[in-house]
């Protein structure tokens, strides 16, 4: 006999609720019914799916089986449903992005642009803040979808909930004093004077995986957050920089030069957003589909 697939959605609550009664609650039928679609997804397997004791019932391991493909099912259904939605009168929503100065700039004023001719129906609330910040807020469900950064070399995988979506691999450069000689190799950026970066920042995390490919500790002065304030610093003769490529697109200011060197490494541009059994949803979806294909051929000098 084939199992009707309507019977899982009983077994899951069961699993989810911790009981025969709370999953009744759950699904607002009586615990009779609840206990007659268990039997009778028992008699269709052959197996019992529950371990019933004085103190409540648990899943055997059969029933955990059944579970799992239960909790398939549910997420493709919403995928097809996510899927119905765009097909139907649209895609439509409000969907609140946190984002750094440079990744604005960048990727997602762009992305508006574009975004706004394909789906019309999505409104993007843009709020600039620092990435550590974005963090907290997109766990608080104060953003829907955050940008940040990364020093490639030292990526890690994203936390259990949510998903990172690259965007953009881009090259770090050395920017320098004209005054000063321009370095050819790394060896050359040994004992020189550097600009601080705020820490916890792809800049900061690179400048410490760049003293231990020197095999030396590296001197630090002032602190930055914002790439315009390092240009404003190495401009004023305070030292060398490390900053990604997008900082360097807007105009230099005089007396800073750009140097490209192998082995820098690179800083990776992602989108996060959070993944569950009903996130990302078509608005978001829509957004970072967006922000993708914005900056699928994006070639940075």
């Amino acid at each position: 006999m084939a199992t009707d697939p309507r019977r899982l959605a009983f077994l899951l609550a069961v699993h989810r609720s911790g009981g025969v009664l709370a999953a009744a609650d759950l699904l607002h039928v009586t615990p009779s019914a609840v206990s007659q679609q268990i039997a009778r997804l028992e008699a269709e397997e052959g197996l019992a799916v529950l371990d019933r004791g004085p103190r409540g019932v648990s899943l055997t391991p059969a029933g955990r089986v059944l579970a799992e493909a239960a909790e398939r099912i549910e997420a493709e259904l919403l995928e097809a449903r996510q899927a119905i939605a765009a097909l139907g009168e649209g895609v439509s929503g409000r969907v609140v992005l946190g984002s750094f100065q440079s990744a604005i700039r960048a990727v997602v004023a762009p992305m508006l642009v574009d975004l706004a001719e394909q789906f019309p129906g999505v409104e993007v609330d843009v709020r600039e803040h620092e990435p550590a910040e974005s963090v907290r807020m997109l766990r608080a469900g104060d953003l829907d979808a955050i940008l940040l950064e990364r020093d490639v070399d030292m990526d890690a995988p994203a936390p259990r909930g949510v998903h990172d979506v690259p965007l953009l691999d881009e090259p770090w450069r050395i920017v320098v004093p004209a005054a000063m000689p321009t370095p050819e190799r790394l060896d050359d950026l040994r004992e020189l004077q550097w600009i601080g970066a705020e820490p916890g920042t792809a800049a900061d995390r690179a400048l410490r995986r760049l003293a231990r490919t020197l095999g030396a500790a590296v001197t630090t002065r002032h602190s930055y957050f914002d790439f315009d304030t390092a240009l404003s610093l190495v401009a004023a003769n305070q030292g060398v920089a490390m900053l990604p490529a997008l900082a360097l697109e807007s105009d230099v200011p005089e007396g800073v030069e750009v140097v490209g060197l192998a082995g820098l490494g690179s800083r990776r541009i992602v989108v996060r957003h959070r993944a569950t059994r009903h996130e990302p949803g078509p608005a978001v979806r829509a957004v970072v589909d967006a922000m993708v294909e914005v900056t699928r051929d994006r070639e940075l000098a």
